[in-house]
């Protein structure tokens, strides 16, 4: 029978997906769909101190959103820019270490010195923010069996000492918002055994409630890990 340690999330991670059509639905340019989706970042990692989470990784960046308009991704870069030098003191202020996900050194020179000090500054927080930026789950797994072939043998257990999430508590819940049913490449060894929730709502909508209720629904799941 389980214990409550199995009713608990203590690693949850998000797609954070939606804003497009957040903003679209509201006759708004794309951008604003994105600011507001910060502001949901911002509301949801100041509600961590009231749950049990020990860590929360955003899907903020893929590999992929290269593709994407220039100038929204111009766009993206300066909100994270933004982000970061507006809400770093209130990481360190609130015992919130940052963890980075990701070939995040390809980012422009700015952004990863600003990143670099933010590291730095949040290193001996009690609960971790992981961010997963210019980050693509098939290359991290296809880097982490090479990084082990180089080391010796290529172990599950060596894979998984060589992916981004190493020493990141084990991922119990995956949350995607928007009403999308994929992975979209994101955290696929991690999420293995990942308990997995698709809601409607869009990101810039979601909500502390939202996460208290899903959450809610972890708690009320039996996990069997492929047994019965």
């Amino acid at each position: 029978m389980a214990d409550n340690q199995d009713k608990i999330a203590r690693h949850v991670a998000v797609i954070m997906d939606g804003n497009g059509r957040w903003a679209k639905r509201k006759h708004l340019p794309r951008a604003m769909g994105h600011r507001k989706g910060v502001e949901a970042v911002r509301e949801l990692v100041r509600s961590l101190k009231h749950t049990e989470i020990e860590c929360l990784t955003l899907y903020a960046f893929s590999s992929e959103n290269w593709k994407r308009p220039e100038d929204e991704v111009d766009d993206l870069m300066n909100l994270m820019r933004k982000f970061i030098k507006s809400d770093l003191p209130e990481f360190v202020a609130n015992d919130v270490k940052l963890h980075i996900l990701g070939d995040w050194r390809g980012l422009a020179p700015d952004i990863v010195a600003m990143l670099e000090d933010a590291l730095e500054q949040t290193s001996g927080g009690s609960r971790t923010l992981a961010v997963a930026l210019n980050y693509g789950a098939q290359a991290e797994i296809a880097a982490a069996a090479r990084a082990a072939a180089e080391q010796g043998s290529i172990t599950e257990e060596a894979i998984e000492a060589n992916l981004y999430s190493a020493g990141l508590p084990p991922l119990d819940l995956l949350i995607r918002t928007s009403g999308e049913v994929r992975l979209s490449n994101f955290l696929l060894w991690q999420a293995a055994y990942a308990e997995m929730i698709f809601t409607e709502v869009l990101w810039p909508d979601f909500t502390p409630e939202h996460l208290r209720d899903a959450l809610d629904q972890f708690a009320g799941r039996e996990r069997r890990f492929g047994g019965r």
